[in-house]
């Protein structure tokens, strides 16, 4: 069997990281984690990415309406032995429970460096169709 030396995940990993963000989303709405922190704050898991082996589960977790991330990522990485416990019956077809890592999702902030940029005047005026009328 020949293996793929692409660095793109495999639809297995994308399939199992999406059950695994769904299992983590539902344990977080449900509250069974307790920690003050994490109850009164809305975590929203945007995606979460498998390994290779499919033995780590890397979440990226935006907490929304908290200005330090840090101390959010802390406390659920404090808890990920037992949100990996409680992952168990929601995952069950899995040969291996993966370990739970969480991570900040700057991807948001990406998005508006990029937006700023392409609304700044010379992106803009390069963009612009009628300025090359003007030469």
């Amino acid at each position: 069997m020949k293996r793929s030396t692409s660095s793109a995940p495999s639809q297995r990993m994308l399939r199992v990281g999406e059950q695994v963000r769904a299992a983590i989303t539902q344990i977080l709405q449900r509250g069974e984690v307790r920690d003050p922190l994490i109850e009164k704050t809305v975590i929203s898991i945007s995606e979460v990415r498998m390994s290779p082996d499919l033995k780590i589960a890397t979440a990226y977790v935006t907490p929304l309406g908290v200005a330090d991330h840090a101390t959010i990522i802390e406390a659920l990485n404090k808890h990920a032995k037992f949100i990996r416990g409680r992952l168990g019956p929601q995952l069950r077809q899995m040969k291996y429970m993966p370990d739970v890592r969480f991570r900040d999702d700057t991807s948001f902030d990406n998005y508006q460096k990029i937006d700023a940029l392409l609304r700044s005047p010379e992106v803009s005026r390069d963009l612009d169709p009628d300025s090359e009328d003007e030469e």
